[in-house]
């Protein structure tokens, strides 16, 4: 579709066009073509949509890409496609521009899997990679050069091969696989059609200070984590500061999952978000303090 100031916005979905509309916000440099949970969006009555960020696969270059101006087009995008009572997901860097979502009013409810926590977060300095940390503080030193060097050095392979490195090896299993790998490979090939930059601007939002408070997000967020997710970008404490932080979250940590949880539990992530939708509201979640709650779950 075009948006209002003529740029593209592309996205691929699947699942029944009556069905609940779940917005993907997907990883790192991924186009919205590679779903997940195909076998059962039927069953569970799904529209999956997976969306292309600016900059990323079939959508168009926004160089100010900001969380309010992602907001802004995902808006545009509800109301020209007549979605409603959307949800979101997002998984891996994806995991702030859902909660963007949430902030700016247009989801019911959210799922983080695998997700980008806020790793500027006090709380969290003490875990983080020393590459992480270095990283975090050159892209908020001078954003406009970290986001020119990311832009000049990365591609899809260079994302993929950072992916399969940090990945754990159950999680490598999974990527690896043949069928599913060449998909993830594609998907990546798609982001990067148009260069880095998409990829680039998405770093520099995601690492830099969130123009929203987690603390006042109401809406029901659902955190998935698997315990041997080994990236260093995601959570350093599998989602724990993260729902303590938010008003209405459950966490779920899976001692037998890894990152790519997306596509090993899909089935129990989308069930549970549309339980979470169904569920009436929490007295006083309104004003994004009461009804608070954070559970953690070890799940096998």
């Amino acid at each position: 579709m075009r948006l209002a100031d003529d740029r593209r916005l592309a996205w691929s979905e699947w699942g029944p066009r009556e069905g609940l509309p779940v917005l993907f916000c997907t990883g790192a440099g991924m186009s919205g073509s590679l779903g997940f949970g195909a076998e059962c969006l039927e069953r569970e009555h799904v529209r999956l949509i997976g969306i292309d960020r600016p900059g990323l696969g079939a959508s168009g270059v926004d160089a100010a890409k900001s969380f309010e101006s992602w907001t802004r087009d995902v808006g545009e995008l509800i109301g020209a496609r007549n979605l409603t009572r959307p949800c979101a997901v997002g998984f891996s860097q994806g995991g702030p521009f859902a909660l963007a979502l949430a902030a700016g009013g247009l989801v019911s409810a959210v799922a983080i899997v695998a997700g980008q926590d806020d790793l500027g977060c006090a709380d969290l300095q003490d875990r983080l990679d020393p590459i992480v940390a270095a990283m975090i503080a050159a892209a908020r030193a001078d954003p406009t050069a970290f986001e020119q060097q990311i832009a000049a050095t990365a591609s899809a392979e260079w994302l993929w091969q950072m992916v399969v490195s940090m990945s754990a090896p159950q999680d490598r299993q999974v990527y690896e696989d043949g069928a599913f790998g060449r998909l993830y490979r594609t998907c990546l090939a798609e982001g990067f059609s148009q260069g880095a930059g998409g990829y680039a601007r998405d770093l520099v939002n995601a690492v830099n200070e969130w123009p929203f408070a987690l603390e006042e997000i109401a809406v029901p967020v659902r955190l998935w984590y698997g315990r041997l997710d080994a990236s260093p970008v995601h959570s350093p404490d599998f989602g724990v500061t993260l729902a303590r932080r938010l008003p209405n979250a459950k966490l779920t940590v899976d001692d037998d999952a890894g990152g790519s949880i997306l596509w090993t539990r899909s089935g129990d992530i989308l069930r549970d978000l549309i339980e979470t939708v169904a569920a009436p509201a929490a007295p006083g979640a309104a004003d994004g303090n009461a009804g608070r709650r954070s559970h953690v779950s070890n799940a096998g």
